[in-house]
Parts: C-alpha cells; structure tokens; sequence
C-alpha cells in the first residue's frame, strides 16, 4: 500500500487470495482475490481492486463506487434493481444493500469504499 500519488494497471495487479464465507456461496466455486491499494489514515475510505471467478454469491455491501475493467456479472439487488455490468461500466452500491451476484466470466473492478 502506498501513501504517495501513483498510477497502477489494473488488468496486471497482483492480487491476493480473500477466501469467501462457504455461507456467502450460492452455487458454483467462485474465488475472490484483491488488493486493497490505498487507504485512509482513519481506515474509512479505502482504494482497490477486486476480482471474482464464475459462480454465484451473496453479500451486504458498503458504500462503494466501481468501475469493471473486465468480466461481466448481473448483480440483483434486494428490494432494488438489478445490474448488468460489463468492461467500462460504472456502478454504485450502497451501504446495506443485500445482494447477490451472478458472475458470468470472471470480473475485476477498480473500486473506492467508504466505510
């Protein structure tokens, strides 16, 4: 993690493993990997980049902005929309929402959480 200015290529990061809840898994195998880049001295706003293999999982979101830089999933949320995101798209999720997310090829996004 880096306190200065910097550019990163997001397609070539290397990411970590961040094994998923076995209660989070709907079906398939799907594993994450990511790499939180930057983060504030407070920890509440935090910079990354996230990826996800096939499958379909849920979650409870925090307030975050993304941008998919490949990859494409629909991500249902409960009691709201649904969204179709593929390379280039721009979604927002917010804190609390319930989600599940069926993730047709594998998608990396660039993201910013506040916590």
């Amino acid at each position: 993690m880096t306190t200065h200015s910097f550019a990163l290529h997001i397609p070539d990061a290397a990411l970590e493993p961040e094994p998923l809840d076995p209660a989070q898994i709907v079906s398939g195998r799907p594993e994450v990997t990511g790499k939180v880049v930057w983060e504030s001295a407070d920890g509440r706003q935090l910079r990354g980049v996230w990826q996800i293999t096939p499958g379909v999982v849920t979650g409870t979101e925090a307030d975050e902005l993304f941008v998919v830089v490949s990859g494409s999933a629909t991500i249902e949320v409960e009691g709201g929309p649904t969204l179709t995101v593929g390379p280039g798209d721009m979604a927002v999720l917010r804190a609390g929402d319930r989600t599940t997310w069926t993730v047709h090829e594998t998608l990396r996004k660039a993201y910013a959480i506040s916590l």
